[in-house]
């Protein structure tokens, strides 16, 4: 019988995902799939995991939030170890798995990955680590690292807006220095957000971009003051005008480098703490096998 690892966090977004065990195991079986649960908690746990995995297996399923994902996939690549992943959508925030068009419900994205085959798709690299979704810096982009698990747990995405609008009062701009072939800038900015897939916290903000063209979507909010921020946010939302609006810039390119003087600049990575700076930031193209992507995507 075909082995399936299937790694998945119990605490990402209400521990839905435990209630839900023992019915991903019976609908793999129906297939003819020995589904192999393991229960993960931090890297060490996943490094052992993924390193007694043989032959026989013929993909991994990751269930967990955007947090989760990143940190299988970063796994896998610095293991050496390639095969096709699929994701089940089961924290707070699920960004990537929505970029996919994932079903949000366990067993119909379980099918959804049975269905179809492996595709390739971009990744993005930061210094030496990966993401999937994006990579941001500036205003509102440490929430979901600030905010407290349990409050994930019970309210959800709501406590990531909770926790945003604690930090608005006392945010500082940040001066910067971005390099591309496409644009360089030397100034100060609130928000830089590098997209690999489409939204952040939920929200589709770059329309435009695609795992599959080999760029990654930036974009810089850097108007003159504060206030304008949350309107240039909201035109985001409603996907108006990403191109030709005042205090916003949006480019692609499949590398950039960003470096800045100030200190403690804190970086995020799927919701995850990245790298210090300064980061040289890059799209892999054709990096990763997905399961689960409908032919339409």
């Amino acid at each position: 019988m075909k082995k399936i690892l299937m790694v998945y966090n119990p605490t990402s977004g209400e521990g839905t995902i435990n209630d839900k065990l023992e019915a991903i195991v019976n609908l793999h079986k129906e297939e003819g799939y020995d589904l192999v649960q393991r229960e993960i908690n931090g890297e060490s746990d996943l490094d052992k995991v993924l390193l007694e995995m043989d032959d026989e297996y013929s993909y991994i399923i990751v269930a967990g939030g955007d947090g989760t994902v990143n940190m299988v996939v970063n796994a896998l690549i610095r293991l050496n170890i390639e095969i096709p992943l699929g994701v089940i959508p089961s924290g707070t925030a699920n960004d990537f798995a929505s970029h996919l068009g994932m079903p949000t419900d366990v067993l119909e994205a379980c099918k959804r990955i049975l269905e179809t085959t492996p595709k390739k798709i971009d990744i993005g690299k930061i210094n030496d680590k990966y993401f999937m979704n994006v990579a941001s810096m500036g205003l509102f982009t440490d929430v979901s690292q600030k905010t407290n698990q349990s409050l994930k747990n019970t309210i959800g995405k709501l406590a990531y807006f909770l926790k945003g609008i604690q930090e608005i009062p006392t945010f500082k701009k940040i001066p910067i220095k971005i390099k591309s072939k496409e644009y360089s800038y030397e100034g100060e900015v609130y928000v830089i957000l590098i997209f690999n897939g489409n939204s952040a916290g939920s929200m589709d903000i770059a329309y435009n971009a695609d795992m599959s063209d080999g760029k990654l979507d930036v974009i810089i909010l850097n108007p003159e003051s504060l206030l304008e921020v949350i309107p240039l946010l909201m035109k985001l939302m409603m996907k108006k005008n990403l191109e030709d609006s005042v205090g916003l810039t949006y480019f692609q390119t499949d590398e950039l480098i960003l470096e800045t003087e100030m200190k403690d600049v804190t970086t995020d990575i799927d919701g995850e703490y990245g790298p210090e700076l300064p980061l040289k930031i890059q799209c892999i193209k054709e990096r990763l096998e997905i399961l689960g992507i409908p032919d339409n995507l």
